[in-house]
């Protein structure tokens, strides 16, 4: 094809200037990457990451390319990490492989079609009183404080509580659930291999699904959660598909991982940006019924999944860089949310904004399918903190974001004053 790149030989030196996500492991990098994502788009949209042997996509149209037409069978097999000397992954991979998020069509839309009947805007709208009284209670338990971590005391256990519930688990195993899942989700687009990090998923791993394989014999979950319907297709009671005990509790993790992670980064990553900007913060107080706009608004200007990758499915074209079949390419949706081709002044924070397509729940076959709830639970929460906290700040003191290279974006705690 004329006139496409071919990705450029690997060289050591200068490192430290190179357009790399690898970057993203440097903690300063890792507290504002947008500079860094800024460059990457301007400079080269479509750039080869020669550290991580990946093609780096930032543009707004060119990342909707890749998570519509890309394939997600990204994970490599047991036998593929044996072959690359990363035996200590194989086990996590025996469940990675299973799990929707790296799966195409057939085998995706099979598995996708069951989960997401639990989480259709209309049934998550049934929990909205209940989510509510979850809410009030967690703040009730930090306003006599007048101070409270953000994360700790509200972001952190109340998707927890809310996924436990649906999914049809005992409630006061959220704290467990929600260590296991952390553990799970610094897996997740993490460049290094860590061979303690390993040992340590593995084991959180190994801890999971212990556990949901005891709750799917014990049969003692209520019938209408996931997890009962879960239980009905490994009997073929659905729509005539049959799904092994494996399937699902590979896909009852990844729901939960998904469910805790990106609800808990948007609620700490929404406040500490209008606590960054007082002029937004006030509008919102004085204005509440603009939480749903800004919601959304936080989903773009801080999306709780920066990236997440894909691979080429055939040989092809995009940004004038010629990409391979099987090459690995990565979209940074933060990147594209960013994007002044699309958003008009995009590195400012607008609760009011109203054209705001963004990408931070995904695209096309592999959108979230929790984001109905994950928006609720957002905007009870904010209405909640408006009503009750409004003179709410920052505590003094710096911020710390957990070490995953970005993948989720989130932060360590958040604690304020008021």
């Amino acid at each position: 094809m004329t006139g496409v790149e071919q990705p450029p030989t690997v060289t050591p030196r200068d490192t430290n200037r190179r357009l790399s996500l690898y970057q993203l492991l440097d903690s300063e990098v890792l507290a504002d990457p947008y500079p860094l994502y800024h460059r990457l788009r301007n400079e080269e949209p479509v750039h080869w990451d020669p550290f991580l042997h990946a093609w780096v996509v930032t543009r707004y149209e060119d990342v909707m390319t890749v998570l519509h037409d890309y394939s997600a069978e990204r994970t490599p097999t047991p036998q593929q990490l044996a072959a690359l000397g990363m035996e200590a992954f194989a086990p996590i991979a025996e469940v990675m492989v299973r799990q929707m998020l790296y799966l195409d069509p057939p085998k995706h839309s099979r598995v996708r079609m069951l989960a997401a009947k639990e989480f259709t805007g209309r049934r998550v709208e049934l929990q909205r009183d209940h989510i509510v009284d979850i809410v009030n209670g967690l703040l009730d338990a930090a306003q006599d404080r007048k101070a409270m971590d953000l994360v700790a005391d509200l972001a952190l256990p109340l998707p927890a509580i809310v996924s436990s519930e649906m999914l049809g688990l005992p409630t006061e195993d959220w704290p467990q659930l929600t260590r296991w899942t952390r553990s799970f989700a610094e897996l997740l687009g993490n460049f290094q291999h860590n061979p303690v990090r390993a040992a340590t998923v593995r084991k959180t791993v190994d801890d999971m699904t212990a556990y949901f394989r005891h709750a799917l014999r014990a049969r003692t979950a209520p019938p209408d959660g996931l997890l009962h319907a879960l239980m009905a297709a490994m009997s073929g009671e659905v729509d005539g598909e049959s799904f092994t005990e494996e399937e699902v509790i590979a896909n009852t993790i990844i729901t939960m991982v998904g469910g805790l992670e990106t609800t808990t980064n948007l609620i700490a990553n929404g406040m500490l940006a209008l606590l960054q900007h007082d002029d937004q913060w006030q509008l919102l107080l004085s204005e509440p019924a603009l939480v749903p706009s800004a919601i959304e608004e936080f989903l773009r200007f801080e999306s709780p999944i920066q990236h997440t990758a894909r691979l080429a499915p055939e040989d092809g074209e995009l940004g004038g860089k010629r990409i391979r079949k099987g090459q690995a390419v990565i979209a940074v949706m933060a990147a594209a949310n960013r994007d002044p081709d699309r958003f008009r002044d995009p590195d400012r924070l607008d609760i009011r904004r109203a054209d705001n397509r963004h990408l931070a729940f995904g695209w096309a076959g592999h959108h979230c399918f929790g984001a109905p709830l994950a928006r609720l639970e957002a905007q009870i929460a904010f209405s909640a903190l408006v009503e009750r906290m409004g003179r709410m700040r920052l505590a003094p003191g710096p911020l710390t974001w957990r070490q995953n290279a970005g993948a989720f974006r989130g932060l360590e705690s958040l604690r304020v004053v008021f």
